[in-house]
């Protein structure tokens, strides 16, 4: 089909740094094309631009030939562009037609509404129970919600910015279905994915950025995903190591029938969670998001949660009642999902959120706290981990994510935990720091470090763990070897109720 929009020479700078530098990008009809490229590559900047959230410094835009000015996301809609972002802005308490009416100018959630979205929804596949709250939908609902916000406006080209980071196999494929009738029928669709299979199974057509340019241009289903991913990082793609051949050591981490009280309304309480992690094993939380991955991170590290019964033993120390400043004097390290903000001060140096976790444990000074040698440890951390900083001792806020979690992680394993816990690893993190951080994770375990890892990412779990446990509701399955189980039974184990009396290793 004939060619929908065009970029030419987008040039984009935030003070010095350079964003875009004379990106071409032409989108066509009925085509999903892929915008690949690591984090801070430049994709978000170009996409913001096409979506009227930024203005370029130079170049233009053009739709059906015409050249525009896209000021304002509305400008962009009435323009035919829709996006879906990866952080879903919906209101929890609103019903999913009340979130479906905000944006589209004039309309109320009414039945007429009602009418027009269940027509849309039936032809695409989007199945929604409109009447229900927000906060008790899955990940995968609350996606369709927002996929049918934008195509109630009827885009020409619809932007849809990591679509399947939290969604389970069959909710990607029930996507990718969607997305195909999509362009079927005439759209264009922009898909930005670190997940280079889902990549080469979707999209016909790529553009790689690195470092704000233009790269490569491809046919992601004549290459394969290591060829890509090459693509992205420029110097080649290095492979997960397994761990030396070890044995197991003693249980570092027990919970044992762990019921904690639900935060707030949209919480989850989690009932009689058992697990348990031994040294030198690695075991991962596989789960929907909102199904109470948060409240056991929170009950295990110390940092929330009303513990109502159970116990949990760290080292073989009763820590139950203990708060994290006792768990770290235990042995145990923690990396939340929140890297600003609760795993770092935003504002503050690197060297100095050092003192964040090191304070209760580590020697970093006496009577005044020692600046060298904060900076002597952040500095071995980021040589160690490859932590790429805009100045020696740069603001946590100015690194990319996937240099902040690099940083957060070498931390933490600088302190030589017997336990470490870590939720969602690489989260929003390109493949080159995610490879990193996983590589780190098997090294430790492979020096009897006990690792529990809870992530959305269900083949980060597969590709990381000794076991498995499924999260839902709650709950946790029986734990089982990574080696005895498929993608797809574990999937549905996401989305379907098991009965388990919990996760004992």
């Amino acid at each position: 089909m004939g060619e929908l929009v065009r970029l030419s020479g987008i040039t984009k700078y935030f003070g010095a740094l350079m964003a875009n530098s004379s990106i071409d990008l032409k989108l066509h009809a009925g085509e999903i094309h892929a915008l690949l490229g690591e984090n801070g590559a430049g994709k978000s900047t170009l996409v913001k631009i096409l979506y009227g959230l930024l203005s370029p410094d130079s170049g233009e835009i053009r739709i059906n030939g015409e050249v525009v000015t896209l000021s304002s996301p509305r400008e962009a809609r009435a323009r035919g562009i829709g996006m879906v972002f990866q952080h879903f802005s919906l209101f929890e308490d609103f019903t999913a037609l009340e979130n479906i009416a905000i944006p589209l100018e004039g309309a109320v959630a009414d039945k007429a509404l009602r009418e027009k979205v269940r027509a849309k929804a039936e032809h695409f596949g989007l199945a929604i129970d409109l009447d229900r709250p927000v906060y008790t939908l899955s990940a995968g609902e609350r996606q369709r919600i927002e996929i049918l916000r934008a195509l109630m406006q009827d885009p020409k080209l619809l932007i849809l910015d990591e679509p399947t980071s939290v969604l389970t196999p069959s909710e990607s494929e029930a996507l990718f279905k969607t997305l195909d009738k999509l362009a079927a029928e005439g759209a264009s669709l922009l898909f930005i994915s670190h997940k280079l299979e889902e990549v080469r199974r979707l999209c016909t057509a790529a553009t790689v950025l690195r470092a704000g340019r233009v790269v490569a241009e491809a046919d992601p289903r004549a290459v394969s995903a290591r060829e890509l991913a090459g693509l992205m990082v420029g110097d080649g793609v290095i492979d997960l190591r397994a761990a030396a051949a070890h044995s197991y050591g003693e249980a570092v981490l027990e919970c044992t029938k762990l019921t904690v009280e639900a935060e707030s309304i949209h919480g989850v309480r989690l009932s009689e969670a058992s697990i348990s992690v031994r040294a030198g094993e690695i075991v991962a939380i596989a789960g929907v998001a909102g199904n109470g991955q948060s409240e056991l991170y929170a009950a295990i590290s110390g940092e929330g949660g009303t513990v109502t019964s159970g116990t949990i033993r760290i080292a073989g120390r009763d820590v139950t009642a203990a708060d994290i400043n006792a768990r770290r004097r235990a042995g145990a390290a923690f990396v939340p999902e929140a890297r600003l903000g609760q795993a770092t001060l935003p504002q503050t140096a690197l060297s100095d959120n050092i003192v964040l976790s090191w304070h209760a444990t580590e020697k970093i000074g006496g009577l005044f706290i020692d600046k060298g040698r904060l900076m002597d440890v952040a500095g071995d951390i980021i040589q160690r981990f490859d932590v790429r900083v805009p100045s020696p001792d740069p603001l946590a806020a100015q690194l990319s994510g996937g240099n902040l979690q690099k940083y957060i992680v070498g931390r933490e394993v600088k302190r030589n935990p017997k336990l470490i816990v870590i939720d969602q690893p690489s989260w929003g993190v390109d493949a080159r720091a995610a490879t990193h951080i996983r590589q780190t994770l098997i090294d430790l375990a492979g020096q009897g470090t006990a690792v529990l890892v809870i992530t959305q990412d269900l083949d980060e779990a597969l590709m990381l763990a000794d076991f498995i446990v499924v999260m839902r509701e709650g709950e946790l399955s029986p734990a089982q070897r990574v080696h005895d189980v498929t993608r797809e039974a574990i999937g549905m184990m996401m989305t379907h109720r098991e009965h388990g009396e919990g996760a004992h290793i």
